[in-house]
């Protein structure tokens, strides 16, 4: 077997073996069901298979054509073996359960999803060859990626992002809608590739914008209608210093970002084999692994079925409510945000100074200057469902949330490097390593939810469950009843208690519920 036909193998054996098939539930229709398989059950089965598949194209891809030998995305299945090395104290762990690399799994789920992913890394380090390979698995010919991929550059152009006007109609057109656009191919596909794109000028960026955030190119009042993509951006690094700075909603609209991390030399025999048999490994791609647009709105539509448990969704809920509450920015209790008073300008330092009482160590809201946005919950939502299905299972794990969650949330919870966390010793390797803090506030917020026993002992919980049975039927008396619980829930919680963001939101949870039955009980005495 050839060095080249090595490259186009796929493992036969199951790429995740202890997970067993789901399994149907009995359905009466079954009964009346001959032995003939019908086209809808074809695809059923096709479906189950979709989640080995993804697994077959990440082990191709990180065994065979990336380079990237860096498990740091670690699951564990019994206690691993863990390693202290050196003066720092540097911890190596030997994980127990299958574990993957960030740099290609994060690109594979993005594309799963079509959503949006960058790439950061120094050059050299495989960040627009990971991009073109997304292309390739979407079923595109290796020559259709390279010539639809944009390559950011000082002198861009909006005509040159999306496409030029007809010279024949700009001299015979009586008015701008007769005026056709020869519209560039990229826009129609559903794998995007922008190659270091904080090097398009700032009014290009603009337009990029809109094809990204709302899927359509809009030139000379026309109008260009675009699919659901995989975006793959790449740059330099992640703050976008590139010869452009690139503006705040185009940075919000991505996604995730992934580090390509370094070269390990002990792999360089790998390098060698493809130098000396001429191999790239874009050209290699097995069909086997190769998606058709069918089969990713498929996959899309069975990552958004799986299941998140109120368990862990209430973690995710207790991590996200404590970074954006601010005592010090407003008077009136819901404007006591920190972005309250970033949209006044108020300097950052001005309001830590002001912040006195609240233990700071134990704030997890001190180690951020913002908070979290609806974009990143709702990204970090999808792809833990994506995680789990990559990983075969019915539903998301807090394992899933606590690895996904450094990628969502990587330049978006932008850290105040100068709190007492980072003072503290062990933790001032923290200021750089992004993956890693947001890891360590992941785990502090669980931990501090379990010290609460928040599971067992949740009275704004319980008082929202019984809100949701409706207010249908409700009795002057029993109204009057729930905001007298409300009342004294209220005093409970605040009763010699700091004010920290979970006990915030809780509080204005409750002036909700408490708003929602008062207007019920006005109705009640109107009518």
């Amino acid at each position: 077997m050839s060095a080249f036909d090595l490259f186009k193998r796929v493992s036969k054996a199951p790429t995740n073996p202890h997970v067993s098939p789901a399994r149907r539930t009995f359905d009466i229709a079954d009964l009346y069901r001959g032995p003939v398989v019908i086209a809808d059950d074809k695809a059923e089965s096709q479906d189950l298979a979709l989640d080995e598949k993804l697994r077959q194209a990440y082990f191709w891809i990180v065994n065979t054509a990336i380079i990237s030998p860096h498990y740091d995305i670690e699951y564990n299945e019994e206690p691993p073996q863990e390693f202290s090395i050196g003066d720092h104290k540097s911890r190596l762990t030997l994980p127990t359960g299958q574990s993957y690399s960030s740099f290609v799994l994060l690109p594979l789920l993005t594309f799963a999803l079509r959503r949006k992913c960058l790439l950061i890394g120094g050059p050299g380090r495989g960040k627009t060859a990971s991009a073109i390979l997304m292309g390739v698995l979407g079923g595109y010919s290796l020559k259709d990626v390279r010539r639809s991929m944009l390559h950011g550059h000082p002198q861009m152009t909006t005509a040159d992002l999306l496409g030029n006007p007809l010279p024949a109609d700009l001299i015979n057109a009586q008015k701008v809608e007769d005026i056709r656009i020869a519209w560039r191919k990229w826009l129609s596909m559903r794998v995007k590739i922008v190659d270091e794109y904080n090097r398009i000028p700032t009014r290009t960026q603009s337009a990029l914008l809109t094809v990204m955030g709302d899927n359509y190119a809009e030139l000379l009042d026309q109008i260009h209608e675009c699919p659901d993509s995989a975006w793959f951006l790449t740059a330099n690094d992640e703050q976008g210093g590139g010869t452009y700075q690139v503006i705040e909603a185009l940075r919000d609209r991505i996604d995730v970002i992934v580090q390509a991390l370094s070269f390990n030399p002990r792999f360089l025999n790998q390098l060698l084999t493809r130098i000396e048999e001429g191999i790239r490994p874009e050209e290699a791609m097995p069909k086997e692994i190769v998606f058709t647009e069918t089969q990713i709105d498929r996959m899309g539509a069975q990552i958004r079925a799986i299941q998140l448990s109120p368990e862990v969704r209430r973690r995710i809920e207790f991590f996200s409510s404590q970074f954006e509450f601010c005592d010090v920015a407003a008077e009136q209790f819901e404007y006591k945000t920190k972005d309250t008073a970033r949209l006044a300008g108020v300097e950052w330092h001005t309001l830590t100074a002001q912040e006195t009482g609240k233990d700071r160590l134990k704030d997890l809201g001190a180690q951020s200057k913002n908070g979290i946005s609806v974009r990143m919950l709702m990204t970090l939502l999808l792809y833990a469902k994506a995680m789990a299905f990559f990983r075969g299972n019915p539903a998301v794990e807090l394992s899933d949330v606590r690895q996904i969650l450094p990628f969502v949330f990587h330049d978006k919870l932008i850290p105040d490097i100068d709190a007492p966390f980072f003072e503290s010793a062990g933790n001032a390797m923290f200021r750089s390593d992004r993956v890693g803090w947001l890891r360590r506030l992941f785990d502090l917020s669980c931990a501090e939810y379990e010290r609460l026993n928040l599971d067992k002992d949740d009275a704004v919980l319980a008082l929202t469950t019984q809100f949701d049975h409706g207010l249908d039927g409700l009795s002057e008396s029993d109204t009057r009843q729930q905001l007298f619980r409300i009342e004294r829930t209220v005093n409970e919680l605040i009763k010699g208690q700091k004010l920290y963001g979970h006990l915030y939101d809780d509080l204005l949870k409750l002036k909700y519920l408490h708003q929602r039955y008062t207007n019920y009980l006005r109705w009640l005495r109107a009518g």
